[in-house]
């Protein structure tokens, strides 16, 4: 177990499912001393998505924004943006709004991620989004999807079809 001096009673085991900010939900796979730069470290091995492994020295996690998976009640919340009627599109120009949904999604905070996909679902006409609205969409539904499924022990395709239903029956 590990308790870091700057995180708010935060502590990590090995086998905790956390989510990196900018990389979304992860396991931790070991806690280990390492000797990086000539100065031994106390690490933990993450597995993101089971592509991407991190080592994140541990003074630095309440820097980097490592955090457990998110509570019962921010995934009810989260779900309620997604079940919300439709609010009017902004008026902004895309290049602007999307800078704001990645920032969203980079944030990690499941409610905003969830008014990302809010806003750019489309019930009957992805035809017609763009290519980078039907990435950005991708991407929120997938960081979305990673949680709630580390959350609720499913895999990672029920619980995108979990968070399409919602939207759908929403529209």
């Amino acid at each position: 177990m590990v308790k870091s001096k700057k995180t708010s009673n935060a502590k990590f085991n090995k086998g905790d499912h956390v989510v990196y900010p900018s990389y979304g939900p992860g396991k931790i796979l070991a806690i280990k001393k390492e000797i990086i730069n000539g100065k031994r470290i106390q690490v933990l091995i993450i597995s993101i998505n089971e592509r991407v492994i991190l080592r994140i020295p541990v003074e630095k996690i309440k820097d980097l924004g490592l955090r457990k998976l998110s509570t019962a009640n921010r995934l009810k919340d989260a779900m309620a943006v997604l079940k919300a009627k439709s609010k009017k599109k902004k008026k902004t120009m895309w290049s602007r709004r999307a800078q704001e949904y990645e920032a969203k999604i980079l944030s990690g905070n499941l409610v905003s991620i969830a008014e990302v996909l809010k806003e750019l679902y489309k019930k009957d006409s992805f035809d017609e989004a763009s290519f980078s609205e039907k990435q950005i969409y991708a991407s929120a539904l997938d960081r979305l999807a990673r949680e709630l499924a580390a959350m609720k022990q499913l895999d990672k395709e029920a619980a995108s079809k979990e968070l399409e239903n919602i939207l759908q029956n929403a529209a």
